[in-house]
């Protein structure tokens, strides 16, 4: 993930150069290649490389063609289509055309609209010299971050937070909103705001048009609700899908080496799978290896069992990261590996040493991230469909073949009794130690309140719908961003491939969808059928709470919350839910840290 950086001064005063290398300077550990800056009077734009794919062209950024220029960090897929798309208006493309070039050509092809035409992880700006305009995007799912402010009538980018804070025109009041969010949902449920009140984020599926009058927002793509696949034969289905995970992956793939994060599920065995193979094609490259996280003794966790059973099978040397002695807030002291917001992991030092020990071999890593969303299973509203379709045969035949293979009624009911008496506990229920003079500012309780809305958008996949928007998946993807790790490693989704997406919620939900048949189908004899086979296994226990219930509250609580943090926090009532901390109230603690850390 390289660095971007740039300043646009809307009052048409330059750009002061010592500040514009300085912001860039501070990017170099994510984008350790090459380092650039480039400034033409009231524009400045700084590029820090991190080389993924050993391509000539885009190594100098920021690049122009003709009145154009860019800085971006972007990986796109699907550019065979992209380059036919654009020779089909005329345009020539030069044969080592990069990804960034490519995007200038899209943008000198269709100007703003650009971004409906772009497929992958991407966040760019492209200052025109012409129009005297400034276009920033961000990709569909939020992978690749985009930050910005204001300072007077400087405009500000960055896909890194920490260098926006290195400004001098730029403050750190917080935004009391964005605390509060995180105090009761563990994440900012805006969007568009971070915890520092002067930065903004540039939501996902987002771009930004910026000229000397005015900040122009635009949301140019949702989730698809009206696609309907249907084939005749059972086995379309499949192949269908092994195609479209084939080139998902193989487009994430870098030509040298690769990383896979390898749980003991069927969604990471699946990249494995198509990675191992592709691999094997070409004469071992990329080289691959696999990555596992697990528990040996804190929990009960079968993970690293199924992980190296099926990186065996595959051929792929598989590493192994025990997590049982990383120790809360481990690490938090450190500067170095100091959030840029509030995290509510205290044991996030072992996605620190999971990063430190991968970029020792690659600079790119899959994830099977996103299949769970999208493979979400709703049974009845796929009923209702069929019955406003009038297709009597076809609901007839399914709803008697699931009520044939579902589990019994009674196990159903069993978990929804489970549910309804959980709703109490565990997250569902307001937190009463946080400052009613707080929570009543910032109409927390309200917001709380309507957490559960659910988008209703797609007839048969309201849920999986629903969660591809969530707020969630930025704070996540950013959490294994660069400017968080301080690592220079990329990681890709290829579930989150907009091919996938738009496959997974028009395909019929019975059968395909319900306990992942159509992945399972597709990685016969691809992976060890035990794992094939096996179910949806959660971790038999929260790690954190399994940490704080053997080791006591009193590593954590002796040190007395912070004056700044009391002012979120009731001391007193945080007090009374020691026996029960979780969670929830662990992140009080988070919180403290973290303000004392960057007070």
């Amino acid at each position: 993930m390289s660095g971007i950086v740039g300043t646009f001064h809307r009052d048409g005063s330059p750009v002061a150069e010592g500040q514009m290398r300085s912001m860039t300077d501070c990017l170099a550990y994510r984008g350790p290649d090459s380092k650039n800056v480039w400034i033409d009077g009231q524009i400045g734009l700084g590029h820090t490389l991190l080389d993924t794919t050993g391509e000539p062209a885009c190594q100098n950024q920021p690049i122009h063609m003709e009145s154009l220029w860019i800085t971006a960090d972007v990986h796109l897929d699907s550019k065979g289509e992209l380059i036919t798309k654009l020779q089909s208006t005329g345009r020539r493309i030069e044969g080592n055309a990069c990804d960034a070039s490519l995007i200038l050509y899209a943008y000198g092809t269709w100007g703003p609209e650009c971004v409906k035409h772009l497929r992958g992880d991407f966040s760019f700006t492209i200052w025109d010299s012409t129009a005297r305009t400034l276009f920033c995007a961000r990709d569909h799912f939020g992978i690749k971050p985009f930050y910005y402010t204001e300072a007077g009538k400087a405009f500000i980018f960055s896909n890194t937070l920490n260098c926006l804070r290195q400004h001098a025109g730029v403050s750190s009041h917080l935004n009391q909103e964005a605390i509060g969010d995180f105090l009761v949902f563990g994440s900012n449920q805006n969007e568009g705001t971070t915890t520092f009140k002067d930065i903004q984020r540039l939501p996902p599926a987002h771009s930004l048009l910026v000229s000397h009058e005015s900040l122009q927002t635009r949301r140019y793509w949702y989730p698809p609700t009206q696609g309907q696949i249907s084939y005749t034969r059972s086995e379309d289905y499949v192949h269908n899908f092994m195609e479209l995970l084939q080139s998902a992956v193989v487009d994430r793939l870098p030509p040298d080496r690769a990383g896979i994060f390898l749980s003991g599920g069927l969604d990471s065995g699946a990249i494995a799978a198509v990675a191992s193979a592709y691999s094997r094609s070409r004469g071992g490259f990329p080289a691959l290896r696999s990555y596992t996280v697990g528990y040996d003794s804190l929990i009960s966790d079968k993970e690293g069992f199924y992980a190296r059973q099926s990186a065996e099978h595959l051929g792929i040397p598989n590493e192994y990261l025990p997590l049982d002695n990383i120790e809360l807030f481990e690490k938090w002291d450190d500067a170095e590996y100091r959030y840029p917001e509030p995290s509510g992991d205290p044991l996030y030092a072992r996605k620190i040493e999971l990063f430190r020990r991968i970029v020792s071999h690659c600079r790119v890593v899959l994830s099977g991230e996103g299949a769970d969303n999208l493979m979400y299973f709703q049974m009845w509203p796929y009923i209702k469909d069929l019955r406003r379709r009038r297709e009597w045969s076809q609901l007839l035949l399914e709803t008697a073949w699931f009520l044939w293979i579902r589990p019994l009624p009674w196990l159903g009911v069993a978990r929804r009794v489970q549910w309804l008496f959980g709703r109490d506990g565990g997250g569902s229920r307001f937190p009463p130690w946080i400052n009613p003079e707080f929570v009543k500012r910032t109409r927390l309780a309200e917001r709380w309140n309507e957490r559960n809305e659910c988008d209703d958008q797609h007839v048969t996949r309201p849920k999986a719908h629903a969660s591809m928007l969530s707020p969630q998946w930025s704070g996540f993807f950013e959490s294994d961003d660069p400017g968080v790790t301080r690592y220079p490693l990329e990681v890709r989704y290829p579930f989150l491939d907009l091919r996938i997406v738009g496959y997974l919620l028009a395909i019929p939900v019975f059968p395909w969808i319900y306990k992942k048949r159509l992945v399972r189908d597709a990685m016969l004899n691809k992976l060890p059928e035990g794992l094939r086979q096996r179910p949806k296994t959660p971790l038999s226990g929260d790690p954190i709470k399994t940490k704080i219930r053997k080791s006591g509250t009193d590593s954590i609580t002796k040190v007395p919350l912070s004056p700044h943090t009391a002012e979120f926090v009731n001391p007193a009532r945080l007090a009374n839910s020691y026996g029960r901390m979780g969670g929830e109230e662990i992140r009080a603690y988070c919180l403290d840290k973290w303000l004392r850390g960057i007070s």
